[in-house]
């Protein structure tokens, strides 16, 4: 199968979503824009995630593989009022992102990933919406933005991506020994159809991928970690049905491109509501360990652990801190995770 031309496209001054950026994600169910945060930008996001332990305090294992390699992450349920809260509120990503979804976005939530080197984990074929479709999310109208903190190459796992394998549909989600994923069966036929491409970018580049799209990424046996920061959204006609670890409907409210250099929070996290194992009992950390012993009941228990999740540990926040002038309105009357 000859693998097709990159949807790529460079931001530049004036940048705006093309008819040619709506059919690339459309009928591919990605696009790649190179540059999105310049490196001004991109020091500023190093500085706040990396720069002291504000965040990376709350890192927890997201997974062993089968060779014993691993990769941790932190996730957050709100932007806050720090430089990465300005970037996912920010016009060039959560303007593009409502320009491919079609309407108005909310944040679902935003994650550092972080796969270290020599030792960092593979994450095998699956959907975003394989899993968020049980958090009563009924549309795959939902997606992602992944932003490369270090250079993702082939060597230290970059992402991989089915081409056009949103159009698929949801793919059913399997116990895979340590974790749910697609079913390789399913992913075999639609290897067959559409094609691989390792999704290659340097530091401040950034993918913009369906929900519905199946991807994938190798362990990192190189010198050089991987660390990401993506940030999710959800259509806000795509309300959750039940209450869960992640937000349902809360008004984004944007910040121009210009509130990312000028933010200088590079330490307060106030409003991100960030989760940990030890504030969730360790429910989100297990949650994959718990399907998977239970195959018969994914749906229920999924279900079950979801509200677990808000009747023991959410508590009413009324923030109101502003960070120069720009007030993040949606942690007003959100709920704090603790």
């Amino acid at each position: 199968m000859e693998t097709p031309p990159l949807c790529e496209y460079r931001y530049h001054d004036g940048f705006e979503v093309t008819e040619q950026m709506l059919n690339d994600f459309k009928e591919q169910g990605y696009i790649i824009i190179r540059n999105l945060l310049d490196q001004e930008e991109l020091q500023k996001v190093i500085k706040t995630v990396d720069g002291s332990d504000a965040i990376t305090k709350h890192a927890y294992n997201h997974g062993i593989d089968e060779k014993g390699r691993k990769f941790d992450r932190v996730l957050w349920s709100h932007p806050g009022h720090d430089v990465t809260g300005m970037v996912a509120r920010s016009e060039k990503v959560a303007g593009t992102c409502e320009k491919l979804l079609g309407g108005e976005v909310y944040h679902y939530h935003s994650k550092l990933m972080m796969k270290p080197a020599k030792n960092g984990g593979t994450k095998p074929w699956h959907q975003d919406y394989g899993y968020w479709y049980f958090n009563g999310c009924l549309y795959p109208d939902m997606m992602t933005v992944f932003i490369p903190i270090d250079p993702c190459k082939k060597e230290n796992g970059c992402l991989q991506i089915l081409v056009g394998s949103h159009k698929c549909g949801r793919v059913e989600h399997k116990p895979d020994g340590r974790e749910i994923n697609a079913d390789m069966k399913r992913v075999n036929d639609i290897k067959k159809i559409c094609p691989l491409i390792y999704v290659e970018m340097d530091p401040g580049d950034a993918v913009l991928f369906h929900s519905n799209i199946l991807h994938a990424s190798d362990g990192n046996m190189s010198d050089t970690r991987r660390w990401a920061f993506l940030c999710v959204y959800n259509r806000a006609t795509n309300n959750p049905t039940i209450e869960h670890h992640h937000p349902r409907y809360t008004p984004l409210y944007k910040v121009p491109n210009s509130a990312i250099k000028e933010c200088t929070n590079y330490t307060d996290m106030t409003g991100k509501d960030i989760m940990s194992p030890k504030s969730l009992d360790n429910t989100i950390s297990n949650i994959n360990f718990v399907l998977a012993k239970t195959t018969s009941l994914t749906l229920k228990i999924h279900i079950i652990s979801s509200k677990q999740i808000v009747l023991r540990n959410l508590i009413p926040s009324r923030d109101k801190s502003r960070q120069n002038g720009y007030q993040d309105k949606a942690t007003a009357d959100s709920f704090r995770l603790v």
